[in-house]
């Protein structure tokens, strides 16, 4: 196989550092034409160094997921948004489970300064986010932290989690299939938000759309278990059928 460009290495190295590379971003970052950088993604996708995705390229993880930083920084405005949207849909004076993600995080900080929330959670993120709040009572499960990114897992969390009946339960996915399939990567993580779907009222699907664009090998359920689905685009026709047959209301966070 022909050496890598200097080029091409440096997109790969901002690719590692971000998780997603744009054609509209390389060409400035670069001083190239579109067309050019197209053609450079293309070559590193032939090489099976990246995977295209509409507007640029992503990593082709399928079977291990992108570092905590990477993810922490992907899509962080729009993850905002969704946290924001999805706290509102969420009273005041109720118990909710909150899982591992940096989506999740995100709908623990908005609900920062709220009255009366009971919070369990297996993300100690979470608890990091939340503690400081006199309002908010934050119980932790038990089990095995996962350095990575601060997550507890394994089946001490699961019997854990499996102790309460919860109001609200906040769930995030590392992808979606067009089947409407929620995937991750960790088998114990899946078994966690797993129980978690079965111990709550209301369930809440936070997802943000670049988890359209990728693929993991552990499966975590439907969409159609559900309640609501926050998300920052439009979902594509199949999809959105499939929420509207199955009474799961989209929620779409948008800037103002």
């Amino acid at each position: 196989m022909e050496p890598i460009p200097p080029r091409h290495s440096d997109i790969l190295q901002y690719a590692r550092q971000t998780g997603r590379v744009s054609v509209e971003d390389l060409s400035g970052q670069f001083d190239v034409t579109p067309q050019t950088i197209r053609k450079d993604l293309n070559d590193l996708c032939d090489r099976g160094l990246l995977q295209r995705v509409h507007g640029g390229a992503v990593l082709p993880s399928t079977v291990t997921n992108y570092g905590y930083e990477v993810r922490r920084v992907q899509a962080a405005e729009e993850k905002r948004l969704i946290g924001i949207r999805a706290a509102s849909l969420i009273p005041d004076n109720c118990s909710i489970l909150i899982t591992v993600g940096t989506t999740t995080e995100q709908v623990a900080t908005a609900l920062r300064g709220r009255l009366g929330l009971m919070v369990i959670t297996n993300n100690m993120n979470v608890v990091n986010i939340l503690c400081g709040s006199p309002e908010v009572e934050v119980i932790v499960a038990g089990g095995v932290v996962r350095p990575t990114d601060l997550a507890v897992v394994g089946e001490a969390a699961v019997d854990f989690i499996r102790q309460f009946k919860v109001d609200y339960a906040v769930i995030g996915a590392s992808a979606i299939d067009e089947d409407g399939t929620l995937l991750d990567y960790d088998y114990r993580e899946v078994k966690v938000a797993q129980a978690t779907i079965e111990c709550a009222r209301h369930s809440i699907l936070v997802i943000d759309h670049m988890k359209h664009e990728r693929t993991a090998p552990v499966r975590i359920g439907h969409v159609s278990n559900f309640d609501y689905l926050v998300t920052d685009r439009p979902l594509t026709e199949n999809l959105s059928a499939m929420c509207r047959e199955n009474d799961v209301k989209i929620e779409l966070a948008y800037s103002s």
